[in-house]
């Protein structure tokens, strides 16, 4: 994993495309703010795992007939 260090106002970029700014620090909460190509989806690592969760239940894995 890389562990940078930025401050309000400042930027990350990933790639050519994706942008990450740091738009607000209060406490112990960081705002950020995404801008990326809409064929990127971005959402918060919880609403992304219920996504897939979503998407393993309506397409099980197929099951080995070895029993």
């Amino acid at each position: 994993m890389l562990v940078l260090s930025r401050q309000k106002d400042e930027s990350i970029m990933i790639g050519d495309d994706v942008e990450i700014t740091i738009v607000d620090v209060r406490g112990d909460k960081v705002r950020l703010g995404i801008n990326a190509p809409r064929s990127i989806s971005v959402h918060r690592k919880e609403i992304y795992l219920a996504i897939q969760k979503e998407k393993d239940s309506e397409h099980p894995a197929p099951t080995s007939g070895n029993s």
